[in-house]
C-alpha cells in the first residue's frame, strides 16, 4: 500500500514538474517570437527608413517642367579636354543623356556606346552630351574596360549641380534616389527650348525614341 502511495505521489510530482515545464516552454514560445518580431521589426524599421532615408521620394516636377522652357545652362568638362556648355551648342539639337555613369554598368555604358555609333546622330547639327557624376580620371577607369566609350563625348557633373538642376535625381530610374541620376534623356532644340523629355526606369537602349524626337523638331 505504501508502494502505492510512493508511486502515486512520485507521478503527481512528475506531472506537476512537467506541467510547469511546458507552461514555461508555452510562455516563452508565445512570447518569444513577440519579442523577437519586435525586435526584428524595429530592425527592419530602422533599415527601411534609413533607405528610403537615403532614397529620396520620386518627384517628377522639375524634370518635366523642362518642356517648353529654355534648358538650363551649364558649362563643364568634357571627355574631349574640353569644357562644353548649353549656350554654346546654340544652332544644334542637344541630347543630353544624365545617368549614373561607373555604378551603371552595363546598362548606361552600353547606351552611351550606342549613341555615339549610331550614325543617324553622327550629324552636324545634333550633339549628344553624356552627363556622369564622375571625375575624369574616374572615367578613364571605364573607357579601360570598355575602349568605345572613348568615342562619346561624356561630360563631369562632379558637384551634381546640373544633375540637380534638370531635375534628374528624384525619378523613378535612379537607383540612388536623392544623391545619383539613373537613366533619363532630354531633347533640346536649336534655339534651347527643352521639347522632350524621358525617364527610363527599364534603362533600356533609346536611340530610335531619340531619333524619333529629334525629327520632330526643325
Amino acid at each position: 500500500m505504501n508502494n502505492t502511495k510512493n508511486i502515486i505521489i512520485v507521478v503527481a510530482i512528475t506531472a506537476g514538474i512537467a506541467w510547469l515545464v511546458f507552461n514555461s516552454i508555452s510562455s516563452k514560445n508565445s512570447t518569444g517570437p513577440q519579442t523577437n518580431s519586435g525586435n526584428s521589426s524595429q530592425v527592419s524599421g530602422q533599415s527601411v527608413d534609413s533607405h528610403h532615408a537615403a532614397a529620396s521620394p520620386i518627384d517628377e516636377t522639375a524634370f518635366k517642367n523642362l518642356v517648353g522652357r529654355k534648358a538650363p545652362d551649364f558649362t563643364l568638362s568634357s571627355s574631349n579636354n574640353g569644357d562644353i556648355s548649353i549656350s554654346s551648342l546654340k544652332g544644334k539639337k542637344v541630347v543630353p543623356f544624365f545617368n549614373e555613369g561607373l555604378m551603371c554598368y552595363p546598362a548606361c555604358w552600353n547606351q552611351i556606346v550606342e549613341l555615339s555609333k549610331d550614325k543617324r546622330l553622327a550629324r552636324g547639327d545634333i550633339a549628344v552630351l553624356n552627363i556622369v557624376v564622375d571625375s575624369s580620371a574616374d572615367w578613364k577607369n571605364a573607357i579601360s574596360q570598355m575602349p568605345d566609350l572613348a568615342k562619346s563625348t561624356v561630360l563631369f557633373d562632379t558637384t551634381k549641380s546640373v544633375s540637380q538642376n534638370y531635375g534628374v535625381l528624384a525619378l523613378p530610374s535612379s537607383m540612388h534616389r536623392g544623391t545619383m541620376p539613373g537613366h533619363s534623356y532630354v531633347v533640346i532644340d536649336k534655339t534651347g527650348i527643352v521639347r522632350f523629355v524621358f525617364d527610363d526606369s527599364a534603362m533600356g537602349l533609346q536611340n530610335d525614341m531619340m531619333i524619333s524626337e529629334l525629327s520632330k523638331i526643325n
